[in-house]
């Protein structure tokens, strides 16, 4: 499969399977004076993990986040595009249905095809 094909798949499977917009903001300083540095939007589906899932670092009421990476995907307006964000850490955060939740981790190892990263698998908690 190449990188297009996963990533047309990825798009088609997110929007059968209930795929929303989420979004990706990064902060620059700490406590109350931290402001937003960059903000990205991207389709992503949210997930709870299943009991069996609840191992090592992941605890009940996490949830895995599937972030698309879209070179396609429209940049709003005072957004950036998901890829000059990337790499992903656990100080970055994600607003799913208008509520911002701490990154846990971040595997963007999963979904590359060919070295081309596709999506990224973010746990997700809060």
């Amino acid at each position: 499969m190449s990188p297009d094909d996963a990533l047309e798949s990825h798009r088609s499977q997110l929007a059968e399977n209930g795929g929303g917009a989420v979004l990706v903001r990064r902060y620059a300083g700490k406590g109350v004076s931290r402001a937003v540095a960059a903000e990205a939007s991207a389709l992503a589906r949210v997930a709870m993990y299943k009991p069996e899932q609840l191992v090592g670092g992941i605890v009940q009421g996490d949830r895995k986040v599937i972030v698309l990476n879209d070179p396609a995907a429209s940049v709003a307006s005072g957004q950036v595009a998901l890829s000059t964000m990337l790499p992903l850490s656990n100080d970055d955060r994600l607003v799913i249905s208008g509520r911002e939740v701490a990154i846990q981790g971040v595997d963007d190892q999963a979904r590359r095809i060919q070295g081309v990263l596709i999506a990224l698998e973010i746990q997700v908690r809060g």
